[in-house]
């Protein structure tokens, strides 16, 4: 097979993969953040990308089916991604309204380990990384066979870790901004007004199912 054979796939799956991830949610405001404070931007950008690789993975392979089946395991994700979008918005509108200086190089720092298991947490508590990644990747993906669907999922990869990289080095070009305390605040009252509408959203879309 020649080259075009597999570039419409993995076109297709890039176009894809990029349409679904980039969005305002809860894990790219996290990273958004690091990035301004150049905090673990590495490992925490490459574990956001191998997550959606993971998925989208899965999905091909066929365990979109699978959570389709089991409704219980969405139920069980939608309410534990609401519990974690509650208290993580919580705690943003409290960092807005405390009165000490945060410095975008400098300030609230947070260790590798919270960084991992929050970004960690935003990942896999949020039901809709399984209907985008898993369910919808993985479903178009059957359109394709053998190795033009495997250049579907390597082009749907392939927009997560360019995403996620270009977010959380990006980042840096704003940093003269966020040196104002204020920037800080409004970015806070930003991420937890987020968190918030992330998490009714999910209530409200498990009591219209």
């Amino acid at each position: 097979m020649t080259f075009a054979h597999y570039l419409e796939p993995a076109v297709t799956g890039f176009l894809l993969g990029g349409s679904l991830i980039i969005a305002i949610g809860a894990q790219n405001a996290f990273v958004l953040r690091l990035g301004l404070q150049r905090q673990h931007v590495f490992p925490i950008v490459f574990l956001c990308a191998l997550s959606d690789a993971l998925l989208i993975l899965a999905g091909v392979a066929g365990m979109g089916a699978l959570v389709k089946r089991y409704d219980l395991v969405l139920q069980l994700i939608t309410w534990g991604g609401f519990a974690f979008l509650f208290v993580y918005g919580l705690q943003a509108f409290m960092r807005a309204f405390k009165q000490e200086h945060m410095d975008a190089r400098h300030g609230g720092n947070i260790s590798l380990r919270k960084a991992i298991l929050t970004v960690l947490a935003f990942t896999y508590l949020n039901p809709h990384v399984y209907l985008d990644t898993v369910l919808l990747v993985g479903g178009l993906s059957a359109q394709w066979r053998g190795a033009a669907q495997g250049a579907f999922a390597i082009g749907a990869i392939t927009a997560s870790f360019v995403w996620f990289f270009s977010l959380g080095y990006g980042a840096r070009v704003l940093t003269p901004l966020f040196e104002k305390p204020i920037a800080w605040r409004l970015l806070d009252i930003l991420i937890g007004s987020i968190m918030w509408l992330l998490a009714l959203s999910l209530i409200l879309t498990n009591v219209r199912a």
